[in-house]
């Protein structure tokens, strides 16, 4: 085991979960999962910031539907158009919603000082691949087109989502290079980046470290059928290509299964010619940054995710 790996805050809270004895995700009906993921979703995280708006919204989605989806702005509109992230939840395709990653998201607003919008996409098994994915392109082109009604600038939008959601956002960046929408950044927090189940990060952290090994084979099989996950939709390392993309930030924990994912996305985006920063947070596991209640990691993850943004969005006057 690579236990003394972790911080003495991290192995606090893995200690803290372990006493509680939940049932691991791969236990149980996606349905249950669900809700257990929902009642602890937040308990680590910051308290919901107050913020200038929040509001519900619906926006097309990839089946002619609609689904879902929350803005939250540092300002009101009366500051004029704002800069907007489209944020995509993790939870392996399986888990999440708009609740789930309510904190986060405002946090982003506010450190930012700029709009996100949050999408509450399908989920699997009941959608399986692409759903999430068509859905997600549904929503940033009608960002796009339509940003002026919501108050947005529709010439600077970023991309980003943690875990399952950096893999989507992913995703989206090449499928916007590909069409010839243009975004300022991919914001790509533990991201998955396709089925490496014999990485070494895969194999070091397979048990004990938030998310096991068997939770991450019941994702993928309730989400991805085999003859799909080479697909670039959802291994983004298999795309043939990888020039012309977006800036990326990559924010990855050590102690994580998809370590390596992570690692080896950011070197082949670098050999593509593709601007890169990388931050290593040591001693933390998946899901670090919904921890900001107890983990200082979360917190300067949080900032850095903020300057990246304020950068990309040419807002490096109002940097403090």
């Amino acid at each position: 085991m690579a236990v003394h790996l972790l911080t003495p805050r991290m192995a606090g809270v893995l200690d803290r979960i372990r006493r509680a004895n939940r049932p691991p995700f791969h236990t149980m009906s996606p349905v249950q999962a669900r809700a257990a993921y929902a009642a602890g979703a937040e308990v680590l995280d910051l308290p919901r910031a107050p913020l200038a708006r929040v509001e519900d919204l619906r926006l097309p989605a990839g089946d002619g539907g609609v689904r879902p989806a929350r803005l939250y702005a540092a300002r009101g509109r009366e500051a004029g158009p704002q800069p907007v992230l489209l944020y995509l939840h993790g939870g392996g395709f399986v888990l999440g919603n708009l609740e789930t990653h309510d904190s986060l998201c405002r946090q982003l607003a506010l450190r930012s000082g700029a709009a996100v919008v949050a999408l509450d996409y399908r989920l699997a098994p009941e959608h399986r691949f692409p759903a999430a994915w068509d859905d997600v392109w549904s929503a940033l082109t009608t960002l796009h087109l339509g940003a002026t009604d919501l108050g947005l600038d529709g010439r600077r939008i970023a991309i980003g989502g943690d875990s399952a959601g950096g893999t989507l956002a992913a995703a989206t960046a090449l499928r916007a290079r590909d069409e010839g929408l243009q975004l300022v950044l991919q914001l790509l927090v533990t991201p998955g980046i396709g089925d490496r189940a014999d990485s070494g990060s895969r194999r070091l952290f397979a048990n004990g470290f938030l998310i096991d090994a068997a939770t991450v084979h019941w994702f993928f099989d309730h989400a991805v059928p085999p003859e799909h996950r080479r697909d670039p939709r959802f291994a983004p390392i298999e795309a043939p290509e990888h020039e012309g993309l977006c800036p990326a930030l990559l924010l990855l924990a050590e102690c994580d299964p998809v370590f390596d994912d992570g690692i080896g996305y950011a070197d082949r985006l670098r050999l593509a010619g593709v601007p890169v920063d990388l931050e290593i947070y040591r001693g933390v596991t998946h899901d670090f940054m919904k921890m900001g209640r107890v983990l200082p990691e979360a917190l300067l993850a949080l900032d850095r995710a903020a300057v990246a943004l304020r950068l990309a969005w040419n807002l490096e006057g109002d940097l403090k």
